[in-house]
């Protein structure tokens, strides 16, 4: 079954993804990253600039485009329709609900920011994992 983590208090969601992503491929695995456009953009602006001297191989996928299979080995994908994902170990998810097809991950991350409207999505995706059976864990971030 799919393992579900929240991560809450961030005060930039963006950045924290992006060492989430960096922990994930250090470890090996391979990460889809999906949401609106531009939330994908500012996080692909964002692993570009994230650490100077360390690059995170990235594709981004517009909608409706097709990625080509060579690309299979680029350990982070970004994509606004999870069909288009070329993996399924890490999905860090920036939309506001829970994305169908989210159970075919390994692992799906959910970060929450401090803003009121990001804790009231929050809320509603947990309960979206945890009445389809997931039991979503809670790690509290202190900055």
């Amino acid at each position: 079954m799919t393992e579900v983590k929240f991560f809450v208090n961030i005060d930039d969601p963006t950045t924290y993804g992006c060492r989430l992503v960096r922990k994930a491929v250090r470890g090996g695995a391979k990460v889809t990253v999906a949401g609106p456009p531009p939330a994908l953009a500012r996080f692909d602006r964002a692993l570009w600039e994230f650490d100077p001297l360390e690059f995170i191989p990235h594709v981004m996928a517009l909608p409706g485009q097709a990625l080509a299979p060579r690309l299979q080995a680029t350990p982070v994908w970004l994509v606004a329709d999870l069909a288009q994902a070329g993996h399924h170990d890490v999905l860090v998810n920036l939309f506001d609900e829970a994305p169908p097809g989210f159970e075919s991950y390994v692992r799906v991350v959910e970060i929450v920011a401090t803003d009121e409207a990001a804790l009231a999505a929050g809320r509603r995706r947990w309960r979206h994992y945890a009445t389809r059976g997931y039991a979503p864990e809670k790690h509290e971030v202190v900055t």
